[in-house]
């Protein structure tokens, strides 16, 4: 199996739904994405996928999330703005924009150094 990942940073603020129903303060931060894919087999040029098309990739999908803030955008008006559903709502675009070779391992999202969350199926 051969593995390649890219990063990419956006910036961007969320305010998150607590438990009570009260929110907490609103906030930026520097996110930091990780995509890893995967395939079988290489490609022709004997890659699994460009670097740099796959960061164009994860780069379209994260340019929809920068310098706004998270819940003024459509999907997380319905889910709760966390690393956790950033992480998922990079994956599920990026997922289908993949050739049919590429499997989609993971996205990680980094709120702050130390501060991290991964969503893969």
């Amino acid at each position: 199996m051969f593995r390649v990942a890219v990063e990419a940073h956006f910036r961007a603020s969320h305010q998150l739904t607590l438990p009570e129903g009260t929110k907490e303060g609103l906030h930026r931060h520097d996110w930091l994405v990780t995509a890893e894919v995967s395939s079988n087999r290489l490609n022709s040029m004997g890659l699994v996928i460009d670097f740099h098309r796959l960061k164009a990739m994860v780069d379209n999908i994260i340019g929809e999330l920068d310098n706004k803030v998270l819940e003024g955008i459509s999907y997380f008006q319905t889910n709760n703005s966390s690393a956790e559903n950033v992480a998922r709502y990079i994956y599920e675009k990026l997922e289908p924009k993949l050739p049919k070779s590429v499997i989609l391992e993971y996205v990680k999202v980094v709120e702050e150094p130390g501060y991290s969350a991964k969503y893969a199926k």
